[in-house]
């Protein structure tokens, strides 16, 4: 009991830090260089693929043993196609002022790699519960990293954040953020910072456990002054 509530807290979990589809695997890099000039724009993105990593999942998790393998990824995208086009109508509906900012983004979200990963590596080989869980970690990792570059992008780029003014009235904003050379400079420097810091955390780790494998950090360390 134990270990599979241990395994469920990781599949959650993964898509949130370990594996964050955007700031760790680099994945689905057009929408969010594309959408994430404000914040609010990268929520909605956010949200409109998480329904459809949610609902994408459960179904090829329930119809996992009847689907041939040769028939699969047309199955898969068909699901997909399906979910993508109830978002859409959905957010044409009830949120047309982010329905027409996302745009086209919003039925290419059926050629999202992230979705279709997900349906092929996880959803297929897993059952329904374990595959909710990978598509709320996954779903919920995208749109936090949509919400963080784009409120980067949106308070440095225009001075609001949320559509709020924040900082317009004591600095200039630089409009170059919230235009594609922008996307790539906040995408690049919020990923290096993380990759950075996860660098820091894993050398620490080791040195305050003494790895004892002759590595710098236990040389300098733990291993009675070797650096001395």
């Amino acid at each position: 009991m134990a270990k599979s509530k241990g395994r469920a807290m990781q599949v959650l979990a993964n898509g949130f830090i370990k594996e964050n589809p955007v700031l760790r695997l680099v994945l689905g890099t057009c929408p969010t260089l594309a959408v994430t000039t404000m914040a609010k724009n990268g929520i909605g993105m956010g949200i409109a693929a998480t329904f459809v990593l949610l609902g994408s999942n459960i179904v090829i998790s329930l119809i996992r043993k009847i689907v041939p393998d040769k028939v699969r990824i047309p199955v898969f995208i068909t699901v997909i196609a399906g979910f993508t086009t109830i978002v859409e109508l959905l957010m044409h509906a009830f949120l047309p002022d982010i329905y027409k900012a996302l745009g086209i983004f919003i039925p290419l979200i059926v050629v999202n790699c992230i979705i279709l990963a997900r349906a092929e590596m996880f959803a297929s080989k897993n059952s329904v519960g374990m595959s909710i869980l990978d598509a709320l970690g996954m779903g919920g990792g995208f749109t936090i990293a949509l919400f963080i570059i784009g409120s980067l992008r949106e308070i440095i780029g225009s001075g609001t954040w949320m559509g709020y003014p924040l900082t317009r009235d004591l600095i200039d904003p630089a409009v170059v953020m919230i235009l594609p050379p922008g996307g790539f400079l906040a995408f690049g420097f919020i990923v290096a910072a993380i990759n950075k810091f996860s660098s820091l955390r894993i050398r620490n780790k080791e040195i305050s456990q003494g790895c004892g494998l002759g590595c710098p950090g236990c040389s300098n360390g733990n291993n009675g002054g070797g650096g001395q």
